[in-house]
């Protein structure tokens, strides 16, 4: 069972970094499984070109970092450092925001590996992602 108390901590300490907050993440929550979600609204800055409604990659490869961190965070107990992560785009991402699931499939005593996906406000597969993360809190 995930400790939502301790969930909500983890995310406050996330929210104080200007680079995540710039991004605007919201309805960050994690399930009973550690499944990490949240949602990407597509701001300004955040457009491939101006007036396009199009999602710049550079956002979502953020926010992919900061959803896989945030569940290897929940399983750890802190944040962690990312060691690698890959992007694959599968389709234009469009507004008005984006949606991301994160699982982390190992939790070993040193590395952990996570995949994320990225869906639009239909639903649809935009982006997946998987992060390697240090899983040692520090």
């Amino acid at each position: 069972m995930i400790d939502q108390d301790a969930f909500a901590r983890i995310v406050a300490g996330f929210r104080q970094s200007p680079a995540i907050a710039a991004l605007g993440m919201d309805a960050i929550d994690i399930d009973a499984a550690g499944v990490v979600t949240g949602s990407l609204p597509l701001k300004p800055e955040h457009e491939r070109a101006t007036g396009s409604g199009q999602f710049h990659g550079g956002p979502i490869a953020s926010f992919i970092d900061t959803i896989g961190d945030l569940a290897v965070a929940a399983a750890v107990g802190g944040g962690v450092p990312t060691i690698n992560l890959r992007v694959d785009y599968l389709k234009p991402a469009t507004g008005p925001q984006l949606t991301a699931r994160a699982t982390v499939r190992r939790l070993g005593r040193t590395v952990a590996v996570c995949d994320i996906d990225v869906l639009d406000a239909r639903g649809s597969l935009v982006a997946i992602g998987r992060g390697t993360y240090g899983s040692q809190t520090g």
